[in-house]
């Protein structure tokens, strides 16, 4: 295993390689006959200072090399299993709800396997976004109004009833509750595997609960030991806080989708929307990879972990996007006055919560009791494994 530092090709002699040279007809790269072929076996990328503290850092997933993002993955996986079964008839129209990235890799799907996509979203998708999926062939409908309770998450799987309801033959993933989503990220498991040998640590965020259940159900089968931290955002009632509006997309959640695998997680930090902000913008000048809102809150956890963890500690952390869809909105000093959302630097650890229901955060906090709100009973990880054993 390289150390962080050490760099195993020469930019020197790639640089002088012009592009008719014979060292530049040698070079070897990815080649697909599909866009689906591009997805996958994306880099790692140590991060240390002067984002972290000397001499400590942690491995960076960047899940931003995918064409679309981490959810190129589960899209194409739901897709095809739903096709295997008959679930998904070709040609069929295919309709969700998504802040995004789920919607990209939908789109992806429809190309590679002949699908028209409909995507369901509310106005805080970016007009980046909304110009992308509609480049790449998706039916855009958006929401006006929030739900009551469930605020425009709930609107958005509302007016994704409505068109189930006039397109008979139309099939929806239901991404936050199909086992599916789960098992579509075993591979980006196994290429953390391949890469880092051994895994100490891994820090992901949480929305749906596919990735940090996919990545983490199968590390943990390999490291019985694993120490795994779900990041999740102020305003998100999926580890037992109350619903509040939420700037922070593409992680969170106004409902309880059954695919978050409680029993998994060690703890839960909750990160604000001014301090995702912070922490992505210090990742992009400290080391020229970044993203957006998940990003920037896992980068922030994964960083304090690095700091409070013996130097040796191998801590995985996903990258689920990169900063290209951000421009408008993290990345831009006049949305995020707006907002209120510039000078919130971070304190150098977290708030502490003895109990998810404890209090209402309102910034960056830790609980190492996990609350599954479905089952209604509060465990420590501890605690679970004790009753599950470690084989899961």
């Amino acid at each position: 295993m390289n150390s962080p530092h050490t760099c195993t090709t020469s930019t020197s002699a790639s640089a002088s390689a012009s592009a008719g040279s014979p060292a530049r007809l040698l070079a070897s790269g990815p080649a697909a006959q599909t866009p689906a072929g591009l997805v996958g076996d994306t880099p790692l990328l140590w991060v240390g200072e002067p984002f972290t503290t000397a001499g400590h850092g942690f491995w960076a997933k960047l899940e931003g090399h995918n064409p679309g993002g981490i959810k190129d993955r589960t899209a194409l996986y739901m897709v095809a299993r739903a096709r295997e079964r008959g679930e998904l008839l070709p040609g069929a129209p295919i309709v969700e709800s998504t802040s995004g990235t789920l919607g990209l890799g939908l789109a992806l799907a429809g190309v590679t396997f002949g699908h028209p996509v409909a995507v369901v979203t509310d106005p805080g998708m970016e007009p980046l976004m909304r110009g992308l999926l509609t480049a790449y062939g998706a039916e855009l409908h958006v929401v006006t109004e929030p739900h009551p309770v469930g605020g425009w998450q709930q609107a958005r799987r509302e007016e994704v009833d409505q068109l189930l309801a006039t397109r008979p033959d139309a099939w929806c993933p239901d991404q936050y509750h199909n086992p599916d989503n789960v098992a579509a990220y075993a591979p980006l498991a196994h290429e953390l595997i391949a890469q880092l040998g051994r895994i100490d640590t891994l820090v992901v965020s949480v929305g749906t609960g596919g990735h940090s259940a996919g990545i983490g159900r199968v590390l943990r089968g390999f490291f019985p030991a694993l120490r795994i931290v779900g990041v999740d955002t102020c305003g998100s009632t999926i580890f037992g806080q109350p619903a509040a509006p939420r700037l922070m997309r593409g992680l969170g959640s106004s409902i309880y989708p059954r695919n978050v695998d409680y029993a998994l997680f060690d703890e839960v930090h909750w990160v604000a929307a001014g301090e995702a902000v912070w922490s992505a913008r210090a990742l992009a000048r400290a080391r020229y990879a970044t993203g957006g809102w998940s990003v920037g809150a896992v980068a922030l956890v994964a960083r304090r972990l690095a700091a409070s963890s013996a130097a040796e500690t191998r801590i995985a952390a996903v990258f689920p996007d990169g900063p290209q869809r951000y421009v408008g909105t993290v990345f831009d000093d006049a949305w995020c006055r707006t907002h209120q959302l510039l000078g919130q630097e971070p304190a150098d650890a977290p708030d502490e919560l003895a109990h998810p229901g404890e209090r209402v955060v309102a910034r960056w906090s830790r609980c190492a009791t996990v609350l599954d709100p479905l089952a209604g009973t509060a465990r420590t990880a501890v605690e679970e494994r004790g009753l599950a054993g470690v084989a899961r």
